[in-house]
């Protein structure tokens, strides 16, 4: 847990055809499994557990790179917060908010 009492979040990075793909997610939310009809989405920790890290740190990395998923509600509440990303791109499936943002820069 961070100093501030909130839990941290689990960050992973990858390049991607000359990119910085990051992955955030609240770390409460990993192992859960939603659904949504037909699509059933598992948060795996294989895939979503990462480096923990502060808030400030995450809201580091979503400012500086074109490629941001974004899994919980404090991952993507820190985005649209800070005016990064769009409140109607937000999917929810059962309690959980999915946000991602593409970056094009010049």
């Amino acid at each position: 847990m961070s100093s501030n009492g909130r839990k941290g979040f689990s960050v992973r990075t990858a390049e991607y055809q000359g990119n910085t793909l990051v992955n955030i997610c609240d770390v409460e939310v990993i192992g859960r499994t939603v659904k949504d009809g037909k699509l059933v989405m598992h948060i795996s920790k294989e895939y979503f557990s990462g480096e923990i890290v502060s808030e400030q740190e995450a809201l580091d990395l979503i400012r500086k790179c074109s490629i941001i998923s974004l899994t919980g509600k404090r991952s993507v509440s820190l985005a649209i917060e800070n005016n990064i990303g769009s409140k109607d791109a937000i999917r929810e499936i059962e309690d959980i908010p999915f946000l991602m943002i593409y970056k094009f820069l010049r």
